[in-house]
């Protein structure tokens, strides 16, 4: 399913790129990678730094992006770098510009899928206004908290933001990928912003499923999420695109743990050996590839959503995602082949908005593990044609959804002629 959503000190090489857009590399003395595009008539940079450490990664980026007129800047940060460290870093480095991001399971910068990178995308003041909505302590957060939410959302977002519409507005949410909280908070922010178009993604630590941080106001936090509002005259469009189909085989929930998303049974049998009999598991193996290569589908309405296997426990007990609850009725899926269809997906949007200048994509780690040997050529091809920019996540964010196996993200058009 492929879908959009209604818009609303060293030397420099220039390198030209196949569809005539400007890359600026810059090789530092101590032998780090910075690449910049140069080419934003959307008002937005897109930077990547593969430096070593915090304070080189923070230096690059501080060197090649501007010192001022940033309405915000926007990165995909590897575990690899301590998140205290470089959020130290970055605040010292761009005082009086707002930094948000979060870590994650690799990188989409410039040639495509990446790792031990970090991608910033900075924002033209000229071009888009940027509000933020902190929210601390996920852990303790429940449904009735919406009303909070959505006070807080019309006092510093919209009243920052001006008359937010759906036209010219989209939101993003960054969120810690283990809180296990993304649901009930999506739905309060959703409900909140009425027309405003939402992504965003669960940040992530690599493949360790331990830890994982947001960054804003200066630190890197867990147990946290921000929604960020950008308000541009710039023509966008959210979109959201998998790469699973039903199959045949159906399961039931027989035993879970909602609030955990674990589940003991399917079919009245553990749930692992089971799901392994299911999918033609050889041998019963179940890792992180056999998890990628087997998700299950939810049918929602018309649609099927995916859902990811995310470990499985010495008992059998397997851990998912994002949300699943007893008597849910599971149907194995199957990967399909997803470059025609993404590649289908961005004419699409170029149809709907004009030229796109690029697109920020969140993009399940799932998804990228079960692809990586099937299609990584061509599909970091795909991305580094049509400039796509972003991180591969513990779950994705779309509209009111919380989901996993997808590409999501918003595309980022070219001004329009006045």
């Amino acid at each position: 399913m492929c879908s959009g959503f209604p818009k609303g000190s060293s030397s420099i090489k220039e390198l030209k790129r196949d569809d005539d857009s400007i890359g600026i590399h810059r090789a530092s003395a101590s032998g780090f990678l910075t690449r910049m595009l140069n080419r934003c008539p959307s008002g937005v940079v897109a930077v990547e730094t593969k430096a070593s450490t915090p304070a080189g990664a923070a230096a690059e980026l501080a060197s090649v992006l501007p010192a001022s007129g940033l309405a915000a800047v926007l990165m995909f940060v590897s575990p690899r770098y301590d998140p205290h460290r470089f959020a130290a870093e970055m605040t010292t480095r761009f005082r009086g510009t707002p930094v948000f991001g979060c870590t994650t399971a690799g990188e989409i910068a410039f040639n495509g899928w990446d790792e031990n990178s970090v991608v910033a995308l900075a924002f033209s003041a000229a071009d888009f206004d940027v509000a933020a909505l902190p929210i601390l302590g996920l852990s303790d957060f429940r449904i009735e908290d919406d009303r909070t939410i959505g006070a807080d959302i019309r006092h510093r977002v919209f009243r920052q933001g001006g008359n937010a519409d759906g036209e010219r507005c989209f939101g993003l949410l960054l969120i810690d990928g283990m809180c296990q909280r993304e649901e009930v908070v999506l739905a309060a922010i959703h409900a909140s912003l009425g027309h405003i178009p939402l992504v965003g993604g669960s940040a992530a630590d690599g493949l360790r499923f331990e830890r994982s941080w947001v960054y804003f106001e200066g630190r890197a936090h867990t147990d946290a999420a921000v929604l960020l509002v950008f308000k541009t005259s710039v023509p966008f469009l959210i979109f959201s695109c998998d790469t699973c189909e039903p199959g045949t085989e159906k399961m039931v929930v027989t035993e879970a743990d909602p609030d955990r998303r674990t589940i003991s049974e399917l079919n009245a049998e553990p749930a692992a050996a089971e799901y392994s009999r299911m999918a033609g598991i050889a041998g019963g193996v179940l890792d992180v590839t056999a998890f990628a290569s087997h998700p299950v589908l939810v049918r929602i309405g018309d649609a099927y959503y995916a859902r990811w296997v995310r470990r499985v426990d010495a008992d059998g007990t397997l851990h998912f995602a994002s949300a699943i609850d007893q008597g849910l009725v599971f149907t194995m899926a199957t990967l399909r082949d997803p470059v025609d269809p993404t590649s289908d997906l961005f004419a699409q949007i170029q149809e709907e908005i004009g030229e796109v200048s690029l697109y920020i994509g969140f993009e399940s780690v799932q998804r990228r593990m079960g692809l990586e040997h099937r299609c990584d050529r061509d599909m970091s091809e795909l991305y580094r044609t049509h400039r796509v920019f972003g991180c591969n996540t513990y779950g994705e964010l779309y509209g009111p959804m919380h989901i996993n196996g997808t590409l999501t993200g918003v595309a980022i058009g070219t001004p329009r002629a006045k």
